[in-house]
């Protein structure tokens, strides 16, 4: 607690910190609440940025930052309409610590609440109105952000890499792949093509957000109305379908994203209409004719790519994401492609 606190004292407070409670289960980074001078109630939000899976943190504070300050000229509710990034004493937006930790805060937002997962199509639209909003008030922020994660999405960057993969064979597990390793050449090409709408401009270059995920919305916890987007690490600038195919690649699932039973694996067309019908109901105006075009196109390009990226990690030695069991990365490749089999019959 008091190294914490004192932490906390490099930044912009209204007060003294006298109290730092954890917050959430940390996955990437370790998180906290800050109360001032005795009173319980949360005031700030203290993170402990990964600076593995963030290598230049300052970059990234400095999207959020410029992103953040563009939205609060457009919204009525300025503090909790958006984030607000909490400044060091010295002016910065993040601190580095005698460790090597990098640390950054922002205002807590009272009043608030948010879901784990969308289990209705009621919470899809409301999710999917979430995204929407996010992209409809950076839809005129047009400055350069920094690329926080290098070929995030950029499925001809994976090519490379999984021809790699499959050239170095590193766990000797290629020999008995020839199927799964079929799900990802055969589609190859249509994958390319729709990449190649990002690289020529036909899809449009924007603030994209890049964890969809419904956990990080806000939702007023008096009315439950959408408040705003959170989460905002990944900051980059893409085609706002990379933000659209991921949410639909979990939102629209009726299994797990592990399930060993394919039978429960599919695609909810229940929950993509409502999902799209949320989205849209706040971007539609702002979309130019090919990203409407390939909206519901974009759940199996990123589905895709998740697909390939499992197949590639069990090839590589199971290097990149962590793993219950031998196969789990194989299992949910298996789960991913019948997803993606479910897409591509409702989407065609």
């Amino acid at each position: 607690m008091e190294s914490l606190c004192k932490i906390a004292a490099r930044f912009v407070l209204d007060g003294e910190a006298t109290e730092v409670k954890p917050l959430g289960e940390g996955f990437i980074n370790d998180t906290y609440t800050v109360a001032l001078d005795g009173n319980p109630a949360p005031r700030y939000i203290l993170q402990r940025k990964n600076h593995h899976i963030f290598p230049d943190v300052p970059a990234m504070m400095d999207n959020i930052d410029r992103v953040t300050r563009h939205i609060k000229t457009k919204v009525a509710d300025p503090l909790r309409e958006t984030l607000t990034v909490i400044p060091t004493r010295d002016g910065a937006l993040c601190y580095h610590d005698p460790d090597g930790n990098w640390w950054a805060m922002t205002l807590f937002i009272p009043g608030t609440r948010s879901y784990v997962r969308a289990d209705t199509p009621e919470m899809a639209f409301q999710g999917g109105k979430g995204l929407g909003q996010f992209h409809r008030l950076v839809s005129d922020f047009h400055e350069p952000l920094a690329e926080i994660i290098p070929g995030f999405h950029n499925l001809r960057w994976r090519f490379r890499q999984w021809d790699e993969a499959l050239r170095r064979d590193a766990a000797g597990r290629v020999k008995d792949l020839a199927e799964e390793i079929s799900w990802i050449e055969s589609r190859r090409d249509r994958i390319l093509a729709f990449h190649a709408l990002t690289e020529d401009g036909t899809l449009p270059r924007r603030v994209t957000h890049n964890d969809t995920k419904i956990s990080n919305f806000l939702f007023n916890e008096s009315d439950g109305s959408l408040l705003c987007a959170i989460d905002l690490d990944t900051l980059m600038s893409a085609t706002l379908l990379n933000d659209v195919g991921d949410a639909l690649r979990s939102y629209t699932n009726t299994g797990e994203e592990d399930d060993r039973d394919l039978s429960r694996v599919s695609m909810s067309e229940e929950m993509l209409h409502a999902y799209l019908d949320g989205y849209r109901s706040e971007m539609d105006p702002f979309l130019t004719p090919a990203e409407r075009d390939n909206l519901a196109f974009s759940g199996i390009y990123i589905t895709f790519e998740q697909l390939l990226r499992f197949l590639m990690d069990y090839i590589d030695g199971d290097t990149y994401y962590k793993i219950k069991y031998p196969e789990h990365n194989l299992i949910r490749a298996r789960a991913q492609h019948h997803l993606l089999r479910s897409m591509e019959s409702s989407l065609r």
